[in-house]
């Protein structure tokens, strides 16, 4: 008597063209399979599982496939049989474990196209050779792709969609597009006025302004060709803080920003200085100094709680506190009273809080005013350094470049002479092969010297060429300081943008003032100052000026600049310019870090996230490109300071990741990392899709909480 089979036949094409009908090697793949049990399982049940547009690289990614081994681990599929194993799986390594699984659960395993019956027939070299022969084609498409793309990025020519406001005409070249332009700016405009990403978008969607999408489906259907993305009408708060932190708005192309790791590997974020950057490369919708504006913006209103609209211009909110009590300082509105400011402690409890500390508008853009000329100057100074090393080197410029061709004559006849080594090589063991051994010995050691003559000789022609480049680089960076600094001081009165560019804090106290400037524009003041002279930097940078009274006495302020705050680790981008970064005790942690996200997110089936004092450093489980880097919520911050692992409760209000909870992404479980009594980050735990936190989940990120600890510690 025959026996019956439950049999499941698995069909898989990689790029789908025709995703709304049948597909014809789907539909081949399934005559094959239904014939062949047909024949030889006669009056067994067949059922299909198919995956269209779906790579053979990976399993997690196949939904059918996924449905299907679940079926087989419940042993409710006896048979498995496909048209042949690259339909299977085009990943070696994954291929074979995924196999041995299924062998072990019980399944049989049939290729049709490769004669391959496992485990009935068990020649495993023969299924080897068949996976790796398989996943040849994958791995060398991959490289000529990446090359293709590196090249063409280097080429300085765009491989994606044109970002909203451009298009790319029949030149391909970057088109704007005036309508879409005009909101670009309109966003930019907004977010300067004070508004948040959720209230622009808001504003784009009640007013019917159609979203990207949908004008790209515009375009497109007048154009008579196809669009498969859905378009909403609804504008996300991700497409406006695209625009706000994309400089290609600028006319800057800048390429390489993701790489991905592997093959349909996740991707992540590269470092500014491994980007691909060309500037001046199409026409720009908003201006470099508009662009920088809004960056810094975006970095202190990640610190301050403000969204909304003011009805008066008070300029300094924000910026000025207290130097006795601390409290922010208190604008006074009124139209018989010049614009002035006063503590807010003793606003809301007269003398009892704290003294008025009045200052005017006016005496504050005269202390701005001040350092900013004092910057300038010393700016000046440095610019007149470097041009007077330019002269000093033009006499020498001639030198350099008879040096550099020396030196690339001498490299290229060090390197034909390495190549006439190894013909050498060659002939002299064919002549003598019972020497080989001596020979390559000796060989080798003259390779050797040769190659290191060779690397010697690029590292001098670098250094001769680059010298004078960089000095150039420093001066063209100069010169638009300057100009920025002479705009500021041209201005009758000082706007928001201004101080943004400028000033971090002022504390007003009785009689005196303290100015913290922007780490980097202090960091050229204490150059003017001299060097190792303690004095000179308390005193010789302070100021003294006068507010004066109609009907009191004059008061004088004695003004001093202060430092104080995080450390900052100094970066050079490409393009020679100087960027400062907070430095992070948990940012030496990163792949670490990385690392336990991922397995835990694995074994625990939790999306977990790993963050220092101020954003997030690893995650896994979640979409990289909305959390990492991105500023932690003030919730969450609360929660560090506590020093307490959090557990959130059922109809309690949930604690959101991301500043103003941005994101879909909220704690259902947070143990600070401390290190030596000090708050250094956090652990984060999401709810998983079944069963909420448990005692197994508490006990996990107390102890990867411990572990990061203790690993900074020593």
């Amino acid at each position: 008597m025959q026996e019956l089979y439950n049999i499941a036949g698995y069909c898989r094409i990689s790029v789908d063209e025709e995703l709304d009908r049948d597909n014809t090697s789907i539909e081949n793949q399934k005559d094959i399979i239904s014939q062949y049990v047909h024949q030889r399982f006669p009056g067994s049940s067949l059922s299909f599982f198919e995956d269209r547009d779906r790579s053979g690289y990976t399993f997690e990614q196949r939904e059918s496939y996924q449905r299907m081994r679940r079926l087989m681990v419940s042993h409710k599929i006896d048979i498995l049989v496909i048209k042949d194993f690259s339909r299977f799986s085009r990943r070696n390594s994954r291929g074979l474990v995924e196999l041995e699984d299924l062998r072990d659960y019980g399944i049989r395993i049939i290729s049709i196209g490769d004669g391959i019956d496992f485990p009935n027939d068990d020649d495993w070299l023969k299924i080897q050779f068949q996976f790796l022969i398989n996943e040849m084609p994958v791995t060398d498409a991959s490289k000529k792709v990446r090359a293709v793309i590196r090249r063409r990025q280097q080429e300085g020519r765009w491989i994606c969609s044109a970002p909203y406001g451009y298009l790319i005409n029949a030149r391909q070249e970057f088109e704007i597009v005036p309508a879409e332009a005009e909101i670009v700016r309109l966003v930019y405009r907004l977010y300067q006025q004070g508004w948040g990403y959720k209230r622009i978008a808001n504003y784009l969607t009640d007013t019917g302004i159609p979203t990207p999408r949908m004008s790209e489906r515009v375009r497109r259907e007048a154009q008579g060709q196809p669009c498969r993305r859905e378009a909403g009408t609804v504008w996300a708060i991700a497409t406006v803080q695209g625009m706000l932190e994309n400089d290609f708005y600028t006319g800057t192309m800048r390429c390489g920003k993701y790489v991905r790791g592997k093959i349909n590997g996740r991707e992540h974020r590269t470092d500014q200085r491994e980007h691909i950057v060309i500037q001046d490369h199409h026409q720009a919708i908003i201006g470099a100094r508009e662009f920088a504006a809004v960056r810094e913006m975006a970095g202190r209103r990640s610190r301050s709680h403000y969204r909304g609209e003011k009805k008066h211009e008070n300029t300094y909110s924000g910026f000025l506190e207290c130097r006795d009590c601390g409290s922010p300082m208190f604008a006074l509105s009124r139209c018989d009273l010049k614009e002035a400011y006063h503590c807010g402690l003793y606003h809301r409890r007269g003398r009892k809080g704290c003294t008025s500390h009045h200052i005017r508008t006016e005496m504050l853009d005269e202390v701005v005013k001040l350092y900013v000329r004092k910057l300038r100057d010393h700016s000046s100074a440095m610019l007149e350094q470097l041009n007077a090393s330019l002269l000093q080197q033009d006499g020498e410029l001639e030198q350099t470049r008879t040096g550099g061709e020396n030196l690339q004559e001498l490299l290229a006849g060090v390197q034909q002479e390495l190549k006439e080594t190894k013909r050498q090589r060659i002939r002299d063991i064919l002549r003598h092969p019972g020497q080989e051994e001596l020979l390559e010995e000796t060989y080798d050691e003259l390779e050797e010297e040769l190659a290191r003559r060779i690397s010697g000789l690029q590292r001098q022609l670098a250094l001769t060429l680059d010298r004078r480049d960089t000095i150039l680089q420093a001066n063209r960076a100069a010169k638009p300081a300057l100009e920025v600094f002479d705009d500021l001081l041209s201005k009758q009165r000082l706007d928001r943008e201004d101080l943004e560019l400028v000033v971090e804090r002022i504390r007003v106290g009785e009689g005196c003032i303290e100015v913290m400037l922007k780490p980097d524009i202090d960091a050229l003041l204490q150059g003017d100052d001299e060097a190792g002279s303690p004095h000179a930097y308390a005193c010789g940078r302070g100021l003294s000026v006068t507010q004066a009274a109609a009907k009191h006495t004059d008061r004088v302020f004695s003004v001093n600049l202060i430092s104080e705050g995080d450390p900052l680790e100094i970066f050079t981008d490409k393009d020679g310019g100087v960027v400062f970064k907070k430095y992070s005790l948990m940012g030496d942690l990163q792949i670490v870090a990385s690392q336990i996200c991922e397995t835990v997110c694995k074994t625990s089936g939790c999306s977990v996230v790993i963050c220092d004092r101020d954003s997030v450093i690893a995650c896994a489980g979640v979409n990289r490109r909305e959390v990492m880097e991105r500023h932690i919520s003030s919730a969450l911050e609360g929660i560090m300071e506590a020093r307490q692992v959090y557990q959130h409760r059922p109809g309690a209000a949930a604690v959101p990741l991301l500043e103003d909870g941005e994101g879909t992404f909220t704690a259902a479980l947070a143990a600070p990392i401390l290190t030596e009594g000090d708050v250094m980050g956090c652990v984060v735990f999401s709810e998983k899709e079944q069963g909420g936190i448990g005692e197994a989940e508490y006990k996990l990120a107390q102890t990867i909480a411990a572990f990061l600890g203790k690993h900074m510690e020593s």
